[in-house]
């Protein structure tokens, strides 16, 4: 009997699924490059993301919050994203300040898209905040609509980027 039990134990042991743990998000350092023009990310204003991927060390980091997203919309890939994380703009020290450490998850974040603001690298940014409030804000000065990352078009981060456009950039 004891042996039937031993081996029932075993069994649901084997079963058992693991959860995978999302990593933490890493400190922006002044080295970090972002992963499609490989240009320093601390010469850059605006929010970040970075995408943490299955078996890689180190997260991917991007310059640009519509490029990060860009990356999450594009089927090659090299591995499986287990953590997106986003500078959070709620508490920015402000838009050439967006923070080192102050990350959020993704999936939890307000995205304002469609504003008039240009990001680091030039283009129409997507925007996080932590605090809906905050975004409903920024809407009311810079324009644009509120969104979770799930409802993000890919007309906002994909295709052809018009810097022909007079993109404000934020204080």
């Amino acid at each position: 009997m004891k042996r039937l039990v031993l081996i029932a134990l075993i069994a649901l042991t084997a079963c058992k699924e693991e959860v995978a743990v999302a990593p933490d998000p890493v400190d922006l350092t002044r080295d970090a490059l972002s992963f499609f023009c490989q240009m320093n990310i601390a010469e850059h204003g605006g929010p970040k993301g970075q995408i943490h991927l299955e078996g890689y060390p180190t997260p991917l980091f991007f310059a640009q919050v519509r490029d990060m997203v860009a990356y999450l919309k594009s089927p090659e890939r090299d591995a499986d994203i287990t953590a997106v994380y986003v500078s959070d703009m709620s508490v920015a020290t402000n838009w050439r300040q967006p923070g080192i450490s102050n990350w959020i998850d993704a999936d939890g974040a307000t995205f304002v898209v469609g504003s008039n603001v240009a990001g680091g690298m030039g283009a129409r940014e997507v925007v996080p905040f932590s605090n809906p409030d905050d975004a409903a804000s920024f809407i009311d000065q810079y324009g644009g609509a509120a969104l979770p990352l799930s409802e993000i078009p890919d007309t906002e981060v994909l295709g052809p980027v018009d810097l022909g456009l007079l993109l404000e950039t934020p204080a």
